[in-house]
């Protein structure tokens, strides 16, 4: 069944150009604005030229998921196979199935929003042009990451990827962005080195680095021993951009440190590569290696979901000076222990668990990242100390659209049932309970102990964020200096008309020296919106992103036969 009927060449032509298409703005970003396309001024010019790429992606995947034949989600569909390397058998392979669908139109939708919003707020840093370049080239390697189907080409566009973010971070960032910038490069490059040899390994002693041909193989042609080094060197690289406790360290400074659309990007999608390359490389390939390596990934795993939430309650208490977007990066790192975990039962519960576990974070923390960006904008900080108890009514007073928004993405995050947060938790602990055969059932149940232990700390710290930020600390004889009546961003003071009326059934009578702060933007609303909607639609409505990741694990699982 499709939507739409295409055929199979515009399918084709719809996958190389989302691919190609980001390449090509980025290299037109950087080239002058024909006469009729300036606008006001150059730097307009470029960043419209962002949204118009970014939105032409978009669209080509939104019809290609329309063509997408949903009644097979387990055939590669939309395929181009081009000899490149004749020697090494390397192939210019793209295709897509019901695994990395969601994760293409995920991507394509998040650098949309990012260069919507990018457009009104640009960060301050040096040349629009070259912003709107990276972004582009970011794009272009993380959706061709997802499309592609052989091995070297993978590892190709998993690490084009690094550089764009190394600058958007180094150039764009905010305090202790240069330190951030080099230790998000080091630890990434370090772990795609090993993983390059691990790729190596199995394309040489396979005879092919097709990886279609390899998950039919499912492992038959490769010894044990060969499986487990493979993946060692591979899972450490993958690890690494997940990123895997305790190899997670680069993660809370790189979101501190960068513009908030980078923070968007970081989480939403490059995430999303290291998880994605577990399923597609790993699971398939090297079934025996992965076997021996599953109880330690899930350790691994249910110390990641515990120890972020335990950090984010340590940033979250009064008096830590905690930053808010450090705090919200160290609940990525509980998040995508749940995928982990997920992967790591080797069950299609579980594995399908992290899947939707993967675009449910990429949507809410998304929606959080870019809402932290638009309160650091607003009070010139994300301290939460500073937040809640210098902010008379805090946000429900002071912008109260900004903090049921705010309030909204906090409750889907800890996994509320009916928002997109709690079908992949609850699918991952199912999936530990009744592990693969040949796991140990006794050791799996502790880890979904531990794991389901991680819900309620999540839980805690998350409530705790909008207690203290949307509603402020209890501080009713406080009064406020002259300058705070006038608070500043980075555009200059908050513009008097921005000002909100207290809203009906608001915790007490309003002080009149409370500041106000500007609601929520037209332009806000454009980018925040469609996550918003859609953490809504995929908690009511499952069974569309399920019933395209189940049928394609549940082959993978078997070795390429249904």
């Amino acid at each position: 069944m499709t939507v739409i009927d295409i055929s199979p060449s515009v399918m084709q032509f719809l996958l190389a150009f989302i691919v190609v298409a980001p390449l090509l703005g980025a290299l037109a970003a950087l080239l002058p604005a024909p006469p009729g396309l300036k606008g006001k001024n150059p730097d307009q010019a470029v960043l419209r030229h962002g949204v118009t790429v970014t939105g032409a992606v978009l669209v080509a995947a939104i019809v290609l998921a329309a063509g997408f034949d949903h009644d097979q989600p387990a055939t590669m569909q939309a395929t181009t196979d081009i000899s490149w390397i004749p020697a090494l058998d390397v192939r210019i392979h793209l295709g897509i199935d019901g695994i990395s669908l969601p994760l293409l139109v995920l991507t394509a939708l998040l650098t949309f929003l990012c260069a919507l919003y990018s457009y009104f707020k640009l960060p301050a840093g040096p040349s629009p042009k070259a912003f709107v370049a990276l972004v582009l080239v970011l794009e272009s390697g993380t959706l061709a990451t997802f499309a592609v189907l052989d091995l070297l080409l993978f590892f190709l566009a998993f690490e084009m990827v690094l550089i764009p973010m190394y600058f958007l971070i180094a150039r764009w960032g905010g305090n202790q962005r240069q330190a951030a910038a080099w230790k998000f490069i080091l630890y990434t490059l370090l772990g795609s080195v090993v993983m390059l040899l691990g790729l190596l390994l199995i394309g040489l002693k396979s005879g092919t680095f097709d990886m279609v041909a390899l998950a039919t193989d499912n492992g038959r042609g490769l010894t044990t021993s060969v499986q487990v080094i493979a993946v060692l060197a591979i899972g450490l690289g993958l690890a690494v951009k997940t990123p895997m406790w305790p190899l997670h360290s680069w993660l809370p400074d790189a979101h501190t440190a960068a513009p908030t659309v980078g923070s968007v990007l970081l989480a939403g999608v490059l995430l999303k590569m290291g998880t994605y390359g577990f399923v597609r490389i790993l699971l398939p390939v090297a079934p025996d290696g992965m076997r021996t390596f599953a109880p330690y990934l899930a350790a691994f795993a249910v110390v990641g979901i515990v120890y972020g939430s335990l950090a984010c309650l340590a940033l979250a208490r009064t008096g830590a000076k905690g930053d808010l977007k450090r705090l919200i990066a160290y609940s990525s790192v509980g998040h995508m222990g749940f995928v982990l975990l997920g992967i790591a039962t080797m069950t299609p519960t579980g594995i399908n668990g992290a899947l939707f576990a993967n675009i449910a974070h990429g949507l809410i923390t998304g929606l959080l990242f870019f809402l932290v960006g638009a309160i650091k904008d607003r009070y010139g900080t994300a301290d939460l100390d500073t937040l809640a108890g210098a902010t008379g009514a805090a946000l429900y007073g002071r912008a109260p659209r900004l903090g049921a928004l705010l309030a909204f993405a906090a409750v889907a995050s800890l996994g509320l049932p009916g928002l997109a947060g709690f079908w992949g938790e609850m699918l991952t602990l199912f999936g530990a309970y009744s592990p693969a055969e040949g796991l140990s059932r006794p050791a799996f149940r502790t880890f979904m102990a531990i794991g389901a232990f991680g819900t309620l700390l999540t839980a805690a710290y998350m409530l705790i964020v909008v207690r203290r930020v949307c509603m402020g600390e209890h501080a009713p004889h406080s009064r406020l200096s002259p300058d705070d009546q006038a608070p500043q961003t980075p555009d200059g003071p908050e513009p008097s008309g921005a000002a909100v009326s207290q809203p009906p059934g608001s915790a007490g009578p309003r002080s009149a020296t409370t500041p106000q702060l500007a609601d929520i933007h037209p332009y806000e609303a454009a980018a925040w919106t469609p996550l918003a909607a859609l953490t809504v639609v995929a908690g009511l409505w499952p069974a569309v992103l399920l019933g395209l990741t189940d049928p394609a694990v549940q082959q993978l699982l078997a070795g390429g036969k249904s």
